[in-house]
């Protein structure tokens, strides 16, 4: 799979390379590019025929909505610099401008086989289990019967068709809503003849409705509500002739942009952002394929976009409304097999986690092993007497998250109760406005984190009174407080009671809350002040053991890997002969294999049913190994504009699993394994002569189900 059609190409001979050499652009994946990687190595698993069927259709959903947020995000944000004069090229050598036609190009072709998949194998496949998506074609005259019964009563109400005319020019698109333009012919009652109406389709009615079973062959025949209104679009526009009806959708920059330096309330500064964010610059046009040219470049000229912006698609724009049909065809023998999360049986019968914590440390490997612990924990923490006070950060959650609840309990219960909102979490900064609401209404203290940097970190702090004396209790991890994404999302937990560990939990949160000079602190690495170096420093130890003979090795798995300095580091590292794992899930602007400078480095990426979401770093040290947990990838938002931990697992049985469950296992993977080449394309590990299979996510269930 070829990902990358703009990469430079490597010009030095295996020996030629010197210090002076590492900032050759040759050496150096597009961040953009190495993104759209990702997304299309989850088109992949659309295609996998060995996924469960209603989980490929998912997979292809996840795909759009990805496209969707590339868009909003990173694509306006090249825009944006451009805009404002800015062309200088990354460490990748791309300027802005040739990103930009890059990425149109990858694009092209990913929606292609986007709609290539749906309309070839998965329909296919979905109507080979009586799961039907009926097009207009193939209605039976009954099924028409009561699909225009439906439009009358429950879509045509809620319909407001506006006709193009100088008084009513083109109007706002609200950001990703399904809009029709209705070509027309004839005059309407007042002598009009635009030529052209709007009709949006309402974000209130569900897009996929399921025909009843008295007029179709079976549970499970489906519509989109886009194929009603295409199909009975006349009815609004009594006495004219349509001609045409094309399905459109706009994409819009997403980022919200407050100068924090200037506003005196963030949360009502956010609010205002918020408004405007459903109809801010335009980035993305889709359109049906059958959209006429002339249609498709007037709709992108009202948004101020080119040709170069428009992108056609061969079936229901929006893809991603589909993964209804996952829950509405209730047919869980095409889902993945449920399962269980564990909870270690100290944990599972303590009636004081605790005492549970204050005899040992617990790791615990989500979703694999439960959440519950953690929220238990914070139970117990509410209605325990000794409890005194509870500090936590809050960067997702959930719209209706028991931890919320539990912290409003607390502090109406009389505990010092404060939570680091983070109201600039991407996406979510509407839910977390209304959640520090909340709190602070229940009498919560809420602080929203430091002015230039996102509260990344995820920490939470128990003080409690036990034998005349003040005790703390901690939780750190790589995931967020969110109970859903614990489900999907692989991440660790840490439980301790450790004095040092729980003194430098408490010196963070007093640095986030209040004001004073950044604290030496005993365990803990942290962004924006020194977890950057200490890598550095780490790496370039790894080279002084490599040089002396000593064992030497760097094993990392992490989300996303950009920042410069440490791929530099890392080149140099394995230059010096130190054997360098990495498991990154996304982004990988590092370039392994290259002889003579990154013949050391291999890289992998693992994709499954769950999203890799955490974070290890582990160094061999000459035989004396550090394995350490983060909430931080190896990008320059982590490193430098972020509040974000880095804790190290103490207990060696306890980081000999984390290695073994987050580096090992996936480097023994040929299942879910993609291996990254120097040449930008990623290839899917394969079963070799004589070898058994091995899916690492699979096997941790298994794993942790028969524990």
């Amino acid at each position: 799979m070829n990902t990358h059609p703009a990469v430079s190409q490597l010009t030095q001979t295996p020996t030629d390379w010197h210090e002076s050499d590492l900032d050759d652009p040759c050496l150096y994946f597009n961040r953009e590019l190495s993104l759209l990687a990702f997304t299309q190595r989850v088109l992949a698993l659309a295609r996998d025929e060995r996924m469960p069927l209603l989980e490929r259709l998912r997979f292809l959903c996840i795909s759009c909505t990805n496209l969707d947020e590339f868009f909003e995000v990173r694509v306006a944000s090249i825009e944006q610099r451009l805009q404002h004069g800015a062309n200088r090229s990354g460490a990748d050598g791309l300027t802005p401008i040739q990103t930009l036609e890059a990425i149109r190009l990858t694009v092209l072709d990913m929606v292609k086989e986007q709609y290539r998949i749906l309309n070839e194998e998965i329909t296919p496949a979905l109507r080979e289990e009586n799961i039907r998506i009926l097009r207009r074609s193939r209605w039976s005259q009954a099924q028409r019967d009561w699909l225009y019964e439906h439009f009358q009563q429950e879509i045509m109400p809620v319909l407001s068709p506006l006709g193009l005319d100088p008084a009513h020019p083109f109007p706002r698109i609200l950001n990703k809503s399904l809009n029709f333009a209705v070509a027309l012919d004839g005059e309407d009652a007042f002598g009009r003849d635009s030529g052209m109406a709007l009709v949006r389709a309402p974000r209130s009615l569900p897009r996929i409705i399921r025909i009843p079973q008295s007029h179709s062959d079976g549970p499970n025949d489906f519509v989109f509500l886009s194929s009603i209104m295409h199909a009975f679009i006349d009815e609004l526009f009594p006495g004219m002739q349509v001609s045409g009806c094309y399905q459109f959708r706009v994409t819009r920059n997403s980022e919200l942009f407050v100068d924090e330096e200037e506003v005196e309330d963030l949360a009502r500064a956010l609010e205002g952002e918020l408004m405007g964010r459903g109809f801010a610059q335009a980035v993305r046009l889709e359109v049906a394929a059958n959209c006429p040219d002339e249609i498709a470049l007037f709709l992108a000229t009202q948004f101020g976009l080119n040709d170069q912006a428009i992108y056609q698609c061969d079936g229901p724009v929006n893809l991603n409304r589909m993964s209804a049909i996952c829950e509405l065809a209730d047919r869980p023998d095409l889902c993945f097999e449920p399962f269980q999360p564990a909870t270690p049986r100290a944990l599972l019968t303590s009636d004081n986690l605790f005492s549970a914590i204050d005899k040992q440390d617990w790791i615990l490997h989500h979703p694999y092993q439960s959440f519950a612990p953690i929220v238990d924990l914070m139970r117990q923490a509410v209605n325990d007497p000794a409890v005194l006070a509870i500090k936590q950060t809050l960067y997702r959650t959930g719209v209706d998250s028991a931890l919320v609840g539990l912290l409003i309990e607390a502090a109406r219960a009389g505990k010092d109760v404060t939570a680091i909102v983070e109201l600039r979490a991407r996406f979510d900064e509407e839910a977390n406005i209304a959640l520090a609401t909340r709190m602070q209404e229940a009498g919560v203290q809420v602080v929203y984190g430091v002015v230039g940097h996102k509260t990344h970190a995820k920490m939470m702090l128990i003080v409690r009174r036990e034998q005349g004396q003040l005790r703390r209790y901690v939780h750190l991890g790589t995931g967020n407080y969110h109970q859903g994404t614990a489900k999907a999302y692989t991440d660790w937990s840490l439980l301790t009671s450790n004095e040092k560990m729980a003194e430098d939990v408490h010196a963070m949160f007093q640095q986030l809350s209040g004001l004073g000079q950044t604290q030496d602190l005993h365990h803990l690495l942290q962004s924006p002040f020194n977890l950057h170096e200490s890598l550095l420093g780490k790496i370039e130890r790894e080279i002084e053991h490599a040089a002396a003979g000593r064992p030497s090795g760097i094993d990392a798995k992490m989300n996303g890997l950009t920042e410069t300095s440490l791929i530099q580091a890392l080149y140099r590292a394995s230059r010096a002969g130190v054997p360098i794992r990495l498991v990154v899930r996304g982004i990988c602007c590092l370039k392994p294999g290259i002889p003579g400078l990154s013949e050391n480095i291999e890289v992998r990426s693992i994709l499954g049913r769950f999203l890799e979401h955490s974070r290890v770093y582990h160094f061999i040290n000459g035989g004396e190994p550090q394995t350490m947990a983060a909430s931080a990838d190896w990008m320059e938002r982590n490193l430098f504009q972020r509040v974000e931990t880095c804790f190290p697992i103490l207990n060696p049985e306890d980081a000999a699993r984390v290695v073994d469950e987050s580096i090992e296992l996936p480097f023994m993977d040929n299942d879910s394994a993609w291996l990254l080449s120097a040449d930008g394309c990623y290839h899917q590990a394969h079963l070799g002569s004589g070898d058994s299979q091995l899916n690492v996510q699979t096997t941790l269930i298994d794993r942790y189900s028969d524990a």
